[in-house]
Order: C-alpha cells, then sequence, then structure tokens
C-alpha cells in the first residue's frame, strides 16, 4: 500500500488563557461544563471509559486514552466514517495556561471532515474561553 494513501493530517490550534491548568481542566474533565462549550457527553476521566458526545447533528462515539490530570487529556473520536484522536495538553504560563489541541487522524479523502474540524474547533474554543471566564 502505498504511503501517502494512509498519510493522516491533524488540525492544531493553540491558545494562551489566562487561568489555571486546574481550572481549564475542570473545563475540559466536567460534564456539565463540556455541554456548555461542546457537547452533551457522559464524559469521565478514566482511561478506557468509553462514552459519547451528543449534538443536533449526530453522535461522537470516544474512548478515553491518556489521563493526566492538569496536563493532558486524549481520547478517541469516531464519527461518519472519521477514526481520529484529540489530545489536549495544558502547559502552565506566568499568566495561566498554555492549552494545545490536536486532532489527528484525517486521511486526505476527508477533506470535509478535516474543514470542518478546523472551522469547528475554532468556535469550540471560543466557547470554551466563555466558560472559562464565567465560572469560578
Amino acid at each position: 500500500m502505498n504511503d501517502a494513501i494512509t498519510e493522516k493530517r491533524s488540525v492544531v490550534i493553540e491558545r494562551e488563557v489566562a487561568h489555571s491548568p486546574e481550572k481549564v481542566w475542570r473545563a475540559l474533565t466536567e460534564p456539565h461544563l463540556i455541554e456548555e462549550w461542546l457537547m452533551k457527553s457522559d464524559f469521565k476521566a478514566v482511561a478506557g471509559h468509553g462514552f459519547n458526545f451528543r449534538g443536533d447533528w449526530g453522535a461522537v462515539d470516544c474512548e478515553v486514552l491518556v489521563v493526566e490530570p492538569n496536563k493532558k487529556l486524549a481520547y478517541t473520536w469516531a464519527a461518519l466514517g472519521l477514526e481520529s484522536i484529540v489530545t489536549w495538553t495544558l502547559t502552565p504560563t506566568g499568566t495561566g495556561t498554555h492549552l494545545r489541541m490536536e486532532h489527528t487522524g484525517f486521511r486526505p479523502d476527508q477533506q470535509q471532515a478535516y474543514r470542518g474540524a478546523q472551522y469547528g474547533w475554532q468556535k469550540f474554543l471560543g466557547k470554551l474561553e466563555e466558560v472559562l471566564a464565567r465560572t469560578d
């Protein structure tokens, strides 16, 4: 099989947020907060936990892969033929947290999903910042 065909693409978004890694972690892992910026879910920060995100358009099936409290979170993201992984990395800074989101696993023939993720994650991270600004 040709390697060029199996090459995967990633969406990477990095932001500096004026909130502690602990606060950002809560927004990434507490279902009532996740629902405010992403979608409804039955998420639990436990490696191996299967869960899903539910939106008006359908659902995303996921499994938690990595849990390093206040540092790193990764889960699978399977929807509409896309088998991918979302990884959040939190790095403390002098003024808050450097937040990095990487969504990897887009095949070259999944251009629409790739573009949708680029747009969608920018929107979701904007909402995440709003949630952080109004929660304690």
